[in-house]
């Protein structure tokens, strides 16, 4: 498997840590998806995590380990990591500030202020906000919590895998969402410690992935951060990666992307069969399933990462008028 730059003994760690800040939130059988494919399908219902998605245990982990006397913490996020950094830091009273883009939905920012962070606008790209981020580290010393390249983070992650470990022990497939890596990284590393032979697939949107693209290239590379239905799975690596772009190649089986049509399909299935409401990101395991993109062998489980959706892109998606909103929104 190459280099273990986080390891399951991190990952364990960080189990205990955080324990008292997460939910240990279900997986469940997928009647539906069960019957389509005469393989068992489960669903990790990882949305239903306090702020509605997976980054509160990297977050919270990252967190728990900062020296007394931080002046504050900041970090660039498309939404999900910026709410979970939000929270954990309010729980330790201490200051944070959320560096996004324009791309960011209004709905994300809100929570984000709800939670009494400051949500900073900078740029059309993550890697622009990154910049700014820096700027409160170098300037003002503030700590960085990055969403994804960051071995407490990844190993903060990493607690969903040995969750579903425990709760599908025979499971043969995974499918994971892969962004900046930081969830596939430290889930695969969890999963592949404990059980060899599991078939870890990631995940992601045609529409500027940038890891598969920097896994394709050998090397991290830039993307252009393009406008999508799974706009949590947008953004860069980092050029000077350290940690997730390596373990995403050692450790998963298979990277697919998924176009737009089909990511809107994980989202109206989910909706319709599962009866779960779950935004672009969360549905692509199921998406990537219902698109023959994945072949399950043997019990399956499908990661549903996150539900910060805007409820009137929901509706467009499950009417199938959401291109139509799109076009008259640009």
């Amino acid at each position: 498997m190459g280099t273990a730059f986080v390891t399951l003994a991190d990952i364990e760690a960080a189990r205990a840590r955080i324990a008292a800040d997460i939910v240990v939130t279900p997986t469940v059988d997928s009647p539906s998806l069960s019957e389509k494919f005469s393989v068992p399908v489960r669903l990790k219902l990882e949305h239903r995590q306090t702020t509605g998605s997976f980054k509160l245990r990297g977050a919270s982990n990252a967190v728990a380990l900062l020296s007394t006397g931080t002046r504050g913490v900041t970090a660039a996020s498309t939404g999900n990591h910026g709410r979970a950094l939000s929270l954990a830091a309010k729980r330790r009273g201490i200051p944070a500030v959320i560096c996004m883009s324009k791309l960011v939905p209004e709905n994300k920012l809100a929570e984000i202020r709800r939670l009494g962070a400051e949500a900073r606008i900078v740029g059309a790209s993550q890697d622009e906000a990154q910049v700014e981020a820096e700027r409160l580290v170098a300037e003002d010393g503030f700590s960085m919590i990055p969403p994804f390249d960051h071995p407490a983070v990844v190993a903060g992650q990493g607690t969903l895998g040995a969750e579903i470990v425990e709760q599908t022990p025979d499971v043969e497939t995974l499918l994971i969402q892969v962004s900046g890596g930081g969830l596939a990284a430290g889930v695969a590393m969890a999963v592949k410690t404990l059980r060899p032979n599991v078939r870890v697939i990631g995940v992601s949107m045609a529409r500027g992935a940038a890891m598969k693209a920097s896994l394709d290239a050998g090397r991290p590379i830039e993307v252009e951060e393009k406008e999508t239905l799974a706009d949590s799975l947008g953004g860069g690596i980092g050029l000077d990666n350290r940690l997730t772009f390596a373990m995403c190649r050692d450790l998963l089986d298979d990277l697919v992307l998924l176009s737009e049509d089909e990511i809107a399909a994980g989202v109206r299935h989910a909706y319709e069969q599962e009866r779960e409401i779950v935004e672009g990101a969360g549905a692509v395991g199921i998406a990537a399933l219902l698109a023959g993109k994945v072949r399950p062998k043997g019990p399956t489980v499908a990661v549903l990462s996150g539900r910060n959706i805007a409820m009137d892109l929901h509706r467009a998606i499950v009417c199938g008028t959401w291109r139509d909103a799109r076009e008259r929104a640009a």
